[in-house]
């Protein structure tokens, strides 16, 4: 998701075009177009249009198949003479984009193959160290030992923003020639080479937008996270100092720009742009965007993106999505689908340390990576405009402190609202020395370090609590504003992130989201611009911190292409995409690196629980080296989609791209071999028997038991509690029953355990998430 700058989740990105016929996100019935506000039937909108596939349709051209589309429309063009269609999809969905009206798409309905129509939804954008906190680049690290190549011969697919292609970060030094066979087109005006090997713009807004160079940061900084090349002598401002690396450094970028300022991501976009990814020959889907409340889906009806990565998956192409920037509220994950890998943000162990000192002497450690020499000794006035009550100077919004004496003071401004850097500038227009960033209660304990423009500690709740109590209690107020550098060994770490969105997400069978979570703050990458005080524009090598989910879901995807290149230097064979999640997964860290639960940063005391941080920390070396996994195969996944649409085989079909899917088997979404557990049990009687399918992919030979831990007021038997392989690609099944044990605890009470099988070297976990 974007970067989070305001204290206010800033999403995953998607444009809003006023011409598509689809929905995306969008809660309604089968058949009938569904939208969340009322409309006036004569707007032209941009509609995603589900159809079933033309008979004969396998041996359509791309003109035949755009034809087919097109006799779904009134007529070709409006009358502005721009043209209704605006994307003829091939792989991804079964349908196309168009600018139509609420009206004509009724009409629509109609015909015969018209399946569901989607108005298309603007989804929102939601590292020096983050190799070494993962423990990649040590050296036993995952680099060093894995024979995974730094991630060689893989092709991850960015859609995003664009990047700004002249930054070290994509310099193909070290590279190896592109894929054979690869013809794949590049708009920049950089021409690409062996790191970016492909740049492709999808803007449905405006199809003649000029090729350029320029990214408005967020692509650039995602993919340099994921696959940036090794750049010496990397900082923001002097801080963080050290060798910048994305987690796969040798893999191939391609560039899908579907992100647009100011208009966020376009969902008709997106389906082209993964429609066109499929056909490149992409392995990895790297999507940093997602929807927002109160816009989040609440069906997969609705997700039209969760359509197209469902064909992606089918394709053995892996969709990696971050769960948003929603948090800390419950119920606000942007993505859902089992077959998409969700990704949380967590802190790392380092911090940029700006210290407050009140007049009284006692000091709060807060961030900001702009640190400027000062007197160290002098203090100043200290003042909080917002105490007044008023909304604007509470938060330093523009002109709120026109006529408010804050010169030569320091003053406090509440985060959101405004994006944190220019509320800085708001102070320093106003004459202030410094700035005091205050959380309130929601944000908890995160604290970004953002290049500022003046003196700024962006410090807790909890600290700007104590720093109020002070001004209040004090007639003359002081405070200085001391900088301490780049400081590690943080505890706790990793630790949740306040605005990391949470499940459950109800209309997806009680399966566990997010699925792992990764460094998602303050995380320093790749940078087109100049940050700090006295920006000079575009740069070549510059970098920024950084934090959102966005952040986060870029880890995992260069994880994933480490896996993936190991499997081929090992001449093994290439794991499905569900056992790929379920490495990931079954091996995660519930604990931090004290061995502690992980921290939640926004219930200030709190331990994160499962539908918080999912399975936990990705933990990279033993990704790589799972010994068990659980595979899904596509069929599985048509059963668990019949089970959610109760046996409505139309529903289905806008998935399977099957004109003759029936669903001959059904299965609820426990019974989905998914590597985490999630059961409903609404009654003291509940009882529920699942069954599980391991597959061998560590040593031939090896011997795992069981170990659980049980959530409160349930039991858990077994059918068996030990498992021996005596071969690699051997598959086990065994069946876990869960029962209630005394009384019902309550309805809308959570439980939580663990089911693990271990052996001499592999741990393979299970979480349980248990819905009262």
């Amino acid at each position: 998701m974007g970067e989070i700058k305001d204290g206010c989740p800033s999403l995953l990105v998607f444009v809003f075009f006023l011409s598509l016929n689809i929905v995306l996100l969008v809660h309604g019935q089968l058949l009938p177009i569904v939208s969340d506000r009322r409309e006036n039937t004569s707007q032209i909108q941009t509609f995603i249009v589900h159809v079933l596939k033309p008979e004969g349709s396998n041996f359509l051209g791309g003109e035949g198949l755009e034809n087919w589309h097109k006799s779904f429309l009134p007529n070709t063009t409006l009358d502005t003479g721009e043209p209704r269609l605006l994307f003829s999809y091939k792989e991804a969905i079964s349908g196309f984009a168009a600018r139509l009206t609420p009206e004509e798409v009724r009409d629509m309905e109609k015909m015969d193959g018209f399946l569901r129509a989607n108005p298309s939804r603007t989804l929102h954008l939601q590292t020096t160290y983050t190799h070494d906190f993962l423990n990649l680049s040590t050296l036993f690290g995952a680099w060093s030992t894995s024979n995974s190549f730094y991630g060689e011969g893989i092709i991850i697919g960015v859609l995003d923003t664009g990047i700004h292609m002249p930054h070290p970060s994509f310099d193909d030094t070290g590279m190896p020639p592109r894929p054979a066979g690869w013809n794949v087109s590049c708009y920049l005006q950089t021409p690409c080479n062996d790191k970016v090997i492909a740049a492709q713009s999808f803007d449905t807004a405006n199809s003649t937008t000029p090729a350029t160079d320029i990214d408005q940061g967020h692509g650039t900084h995602v993919a340099g996270i994921a696959a940036g090349n090794f750049v010496d002598n990397a900082e923001v401002l002097d801080q963080a100092l050290g060798r910048a690396a994305g987690m796969a450094p040798r893999a191939f970028i391609s560039v899908y720009k579907v992100c647009w300022k100011p208009g966020g991501c376009g969902s008709a976009g997106v389906l082209a742009a993964i429609d066109k990814a499929m056909q490149d020959g992409v392995h990895i889907l790297q999507m940093s965007f997602g929807a927002r409340p109160p816009n989040l889906p609440t069906s997969f009806t609705e997700d039209d993106v969760a359509v197209a990565t469902f064909s992606a998956m089918q394709k053995g192409i892996f969709p990696c999505t971050a769960a948003g920037n929603n948090g800390p509220d419950p119920k606000t994950l942007s993505h859902a689908a089992p077959w998409d890998m969700v990704v949380g943000a967590t802190t790392t162990d380092r911090r940029i340390r700006a210290t407050v000192t009140l007049g009284n002497g006692t000091q709060f450690h807060g961030e900001s990576a702009y640190q400027p020499n000062m007197v160290t000794n002098q203090f100043y006035p200290l003042v909080f405009p917002g105490s007044n009550g008023q909304h604007s100077q509470l938060y330093c919004f523009n002109n709120s402190l026109n006529g408010t004496d804050v010169r030569d003071k320091i003053v406090m401004c509440n985060i959101g609202g405004l994006d944190n850097i220019e509320k800085g500038k708001v102070v320093r227009n106003a004459g202030g020395a410094g700035m005091i960033l205050m959380n309130f209660e929601r944000l908890g304990y995160t604290t970004f370090s953002d290049a500022h423009h003046l003196p700024v500690s962006h410090v807790s709740y909890k600290d700007a609590i104590q720093i109020k109590d002070y001004i209040i209690s004090n007639s003359t107020p002081t405070a200085k504003i001391t900088f301490g550098g780049t400081i590690f060994d943080i505890h706790p770490s990793p630790a949740l992130a306040y605005f990391s969105s949470r499940g459950p997400a109800k209309y997806n069978g009680n399966i566990v989201k997010p699925d792992v979570t990764a460094p998602g703050v303050n995380i320093l990458s790749a940078w087109p611009l100049e940050v700090g005080p006295f920006p000079s524009g575009l740069k070549i090598k510059t970098f920024n911190f950084e934090s959102g989910t966005s952040m986060a879901t870029p880890h995992v995807s260069g994880i994933v292409a480490l896996i993936m290149s190991k499997l081929k230097n090992d001449n093994k064979r290439q794991w499905s995409t569900s056992e790929i999640q379920s490495a990931l997964i079954t091996t995660a860290n519930t604990f931090d690196l004290d061995g502690k639960p992980i921290f939640d940063e926004a219930t200030l005391n709190d331990r994160a629980n499962i539908l918080q941080r999912g399975a936990g920390q990705v933990n990279v070396a033993k990704a790589m080296d799972p010994g068990l996994v659980y595979n899904i195969e596509p069929d599985d996944y048509v059963a668990y989609l019949c089970g959610i649409f109760s046996n409505n085989s139309q529903d289905v079909q806008i998935f399977t791209k099957n004109n003759t899917q029936n669903c001959t088997r059904s299965i609820s979404g426990e019974q989905l071999n998914y590597p985490s557990i999630g059961i409903q049990m609404a009654s003291r009687s509940a009882s529920t028997t699942i069954s599980r399918t391991l597959t061998n992919v560590g040593d031939a030979r090896e011997i795992y038991n069981a170990t659980f831990i049980e959530p409160p007021f349930v039991r858990i038997y077994l059918s068996h509690y030990q498992l021996s392989f005596t071969r690699l690609e051997q598959k086990f099944t065994y069946s876990i029953t869960l029962t209630m044990n005394g009384s019902h605890p309550g309805l809308g009470v959570i439980g939580e355990g663990e089911l693990s099988w271990v052996s001499s070297k592999h741990n393979v976990t299970s979480p349980i998430y248990i819905a009262f």
